[in-house]
């Protein structure tokens, strides 16, 4: 385990951790699951989130634990992702997990991606 700070509501670590157990039960044989966390280049402000269920780390994975989900952050998106916490909306208008960085100094409309001062790609349009 890391020191690395990942944080999330109730209801996004209720979710994460009902999808785990979902897709852990279709495998033959016990395994546990966690959530690859990482950014991307791309979105509209620069960065996006990606969100995976894997069971693998990578060599260079950070592994953090947090309300019983493990998350396993490679290490180039870690900086970008220190602090963040992850909450889920379910809602009639939009339903998903949604993203509250301290490191991002702008973030898209669609809150899937964000920019991190000076460093961020260019962005694309969100269409």
């Amino acid at each position: 385990m890391t020191t690395m700070t990942i944080n999330m509501t109730e209801k996004a670590a209720f979710r994460l951790r009902t999808f785990l157990r979902a897709t852990a039960a279709q495998e033959t044989a016990p395994v546990r699951k966690g959530v690859r966390l990482a950014v991307a280049d791309g979105g509209c402000s620069g960065y996006e989130y990606k969100m995976d269920i894997t069971s693998h780390p990578k060599d260079d994975d950070l592994v953090v634990e947090q309300d019983a989900v493990l998350f396993y952050v490679d290490r180039n998106s870690a900086s970008l992702l220190e602090g963040l916490v992850i909450d889920f909306v379910d809602g009639l208008i939009e339903s998903g997990f949604k993203f509250t960085n301290p490191n991002a100094t702008d973030s898209c409309g669609c809150g899937k991606s964000f920019k991190a001062g000076d460093c961020t790609p260019a962005g694309v349009s969100c269409s």
